[in-house]
């Protein structure tokens, strides 16, 4: 006989749990996803607030909502692009909530960020948190290094990182510019913190700066290095991932080849040290996009970056042909927290006055954040 665990267990699709699933609940009604009629009142919405409202959509949203982005692109990407619309009131990001972040320390104080669900998180961000970093720092400091230390974190985190970055006289990174943030790094100091994502810190080092997988060590927040260890290492890479880019593996890349012969495997570095090693090419997702609209037709392709992304890919190059790298479906799962219902809740809100959702970041860590972003626009 079962015993009783204690623990909720709902039918898919029917109640939440407020505990597990903070920002699901809307305060108000929230659309049913099989009204027929949500792309009119979408568009309605949208034509109705005007030049009010701007629409950013991230490369990983689905197609539902893409429809209606006024600019679709990456995180950072899409922030400067809220930065360049002063005249918007009400900068709606279909993305995610560090994405958020970011749109409000660059835009001005009169512009409402909106993010349409409070649940769409990033579980790379969300790996470290501003308390496990500073417990870190203190940890080199008592190692005797951290003077020596420049952070760096990857734009997939949250506002507090990056203001600690700033604050200690690091800078932030995109997946595009990463050698570029590292190199400045080291002509700051001896080592480097690179933050959250060990996949792209690696990978960076070593493929693109000639570390060896020995100058780099991994730092698990709930099992510090030693002092030695520490001393020894050249970057330091805190024991994050992303959770979609992550999931591929080297088997994966054998997997493909086998079964479409001449495919050119192209993959996120975000992926793991032994898949890019297979793979025949790496970069950003402005990248990935680039490099599929050069490729000659006819030509076969797997790539290994979030699944929406990849389908739409296939759509837009239908003279080539385009896989997802894995078997395995895989979505960004928080990213897809922004749906239809939701975006059409947001915006129905704003026509009647109500702002929703709205993200805000506190001025000394906008400040810190923005010093740290200053730092790597301003590179070379």
């Amino acid at each position: 006989m079962a015993t009783q665990t204690g623990l909720p267990l709902f039918v898919l699709g029917q109640d939440t749990d407020p505990h597990s699933e903070k920002g699901v609940d809307c305060p108000g009604e929230l659309p049913a996803a099989s009204d027929p009629g949500l792309v009119e009142r979408a568009r309605k919405a949208k034509e109705a607030l005007g030049d009010r409202l701007f629409v950013l959509g991230h490369h990983y949203q689905r197609d539902e909502v893409i429809q209606f982005a006024d600019v679709t692109g990456d995180s950072f990407k899409l922030a400067q692009q809220a930065a360049a619309r002063p005249e918007a009131e009400y900068i709606v990001f279909c993305g995610v909530h560090f994405m958020a972040e970011s749109a409000d320390i660059l835009t001005g104080d009169a512009q409402k960020v909106i993010l349409p669900d409070l649940a769409a998180g990033c579980s790379m961000a969300d790996m470290a948190t501003f308390d496990q970093v500073e417990e870190a720092w203190e940890i080199l400091e008592d190692a005797g290094i951290a003077d020596t230390v420049v952070p760096v974190t990857y734009m997939n985190s949250s506002a507090d990182i990056k203001a600690f970055c700033g604050r200690h006289g690091g800078t932030v990174c995109t997946s595009s510019n990463a050698k570029r943030a590292l190199e400045w790094a080291f002509e700051q100091g001896e080592k480097v913190l690179f933050l959250p994502d060990q996949h792209l810190g690696r990978n960076t080092a070593v493929l693109e700066m000639g570390l060896s997988l020995e100058d780099c060590l991994v730092y698990n927040p709930h099992r510090p290095p030693s002092a030695e260890e520490l001393r020894r290492a050249k970057i330091i890479l805190w024991k994050g991932h992303c959770s979609v880019h992550g999931r591929f593996t080297a088997d994966s890349v054998d997997d493909v080849r086998r079964r479409i012969p001449g495919v050119n495997v192209l993959v996120h570095p975000e992926c793991k040290h032994e898949v890019v090693l297979k793979a025949d090419h790496v970069g950003s997702t402005e990248y990935i996009i680039k490099k599929l609209a050069e490729a000659p037709a006819g030509s076969k392709w797997a790539v290994g970056t979030e699944l929406n992304l990849v389908k739409r890919l296939g759509q837009m190059f239908p003279d080539k042909s385009v896989s997802f790298l894995d078997k395995t479906v895989c979505y960004c799962s928080t990213m897809n927290r922004i749906d239809l219902p939701h975006l059409v809740w947001a915006l129905e809100s704003l026509v009647l006055g109500e702002v929703v959702n709205q993200i805000t970041v506190d001025a000394d860590t906008t400040h810190w954040a923005k010093v740290a972003l200053d730092r790597m626009l301003a590179l070379p």
